[in-house]
């Protein structure tokens, strides 16, 4: 098996792995065939088998399938059972600075001079703005993938 399978993953088998991992219990092929609909029991079948053969589900003893590790998807970041833009990991980082920085200036407002307040604007503003090109970035690739479906699951 390759380091990166996420090659291997793509369309309507990202989809059914996705499906699988958002729901987080046993899933079986017709479940598979309603949420994504597919044309048939067996064209479900084959997607989950093949990712059983890759590693990432695993058949149980009722023959539903459960997610056994989880997919590298380029451009995107795993939180929980959500698959993420990688741009938003930037976002939230800028958001955590954006918090501290208010909370330093709402403490020291009242207490420093005017040059200090008009330095923390600024760095305020510029902050806000890497937020806002994150953000704006992370989610126009998520609008980008709904060709693929893959925004239904993300």
């Amino acid at each position: 098996m390759t380091k990166d399978n996420s090659e291997e993953l793509e369309g309507t088998t990202l989809n059914v792995f996705l499906y699988v991992v958002k729901q987080g219990k046993p899933i079986g092929p017709r479940d598979v065939m309603k949420a994504l609909s597919l044309s048939s029991p067996s064209v479900a079948y084959r997607h989950l088998q093949k990712l059983d053969d890759l590693g990432y589900i695993q058949k149980n003893d009722y023959g539903e399938y459960i997610t056994k590790k989880k997919a590298n998807v380029r451009g995107y970041f795993w939180f929980g059972r959500r698959l993420l833009p990688a741009m938003w990991r930037y976002s939230i980082v800028f958001s955590a600075i954006l918090i501290i920085e208010l909370f330093v200036l709402i403490i020291h407002f009242a207490h420093e001079t005017y040059e200090f307040k008009i330095f923390f604007l600024l760095l305020l503003l510029i902050t806000g703005l890497a937020l806002s090109v994150f953000t704006i970035e992370g989610y126009s690739r998520k609008k980008v993938n709904k060709k693929t479906e893959l925004n239904k699951f993300i």
